[in-house]
């Protein structure tokens, strides 16, 4: 019990040996191969993403992560990610044009898949509320990952999100219209 209670403290799951965290929403269904793969890219740079060792501010962060989630197939805002540009309707007015519109970190188009890279107002400005409501009131959005630091200023972030999303989903009362909700933590 001392060795996975020493893991958990160091942010690593005895599984995999990772200092990044996930969990998705809903439990009762598994994880898509899309969430799988954005896991995956967070991995894959976890030595120069890890909130322990490093405070990247989420521009930085999704500048790391931009050429990782390109080849799985996000679009990613310009504004934090290089040239592309990209926005999300969420309202529609006269002749079909967007009228509204939220701007995501990136978008997987085929799989209606939004990601927002967060740093250290995740939680303390709520910032990954936000996001989750960008994403249920955003047109073809069925699917959203949120990267929230796994530590931020002596807080554990990530375990503060997911017990939120885990009353969230648990709750007979709240019904979101997503198949997928990724927190996960760097």
């Amino acid at each position: 019990m001392a060795g996975l209670k020493s893991l958990w403290n160091n942010h690593k799951t005895p599984a995999t040996d990772t200092m990044i965290n996930s969990q998705h929403y809903p439990k009762s269904v598994p994880l898509s191969e899309l969430g799988k793969s954005i896991i995956g890219v967070f991995q894959c740079n976890q030595n120069v993403i890890d909130s322990d060792s490093h405070e990247l501010k989420s521009v930085d962060l999704l500048l790391t992560l931009a050429d990782g989630l390109r080849s799985i197939g996000f679009v990613l805002d310009g504004r934090k990610a290089g040239n592309d540009k990209m926005s999300i309707p969420m309202r529609f007015s006269v002749n079909g044009r967007g009228d509204n519109a939220f701007r995501a970190d990136g978008y997987h188009q085929k799989q209606k898949y939004m990601i927002e890279v967060e740093a250290g107002r995740a939680v303390t400005n709520y910032e990954f509320l936000k996001e989750l409501f960008k994403a249920c009131t955003c047109d073809n959005v069925d699917a959203i990952a949120i990267a929230v630091r796994n530590i931020y200023r002596g807080s554990d972030d990530f375990s503060k999100v997911c017990a939120f999303m885990d009353t969230a989903f648990s709750s007979q009362r709240l019904s979101l219209p997503l198949k997928e909700v990724l927190i996960i933590g760097y």
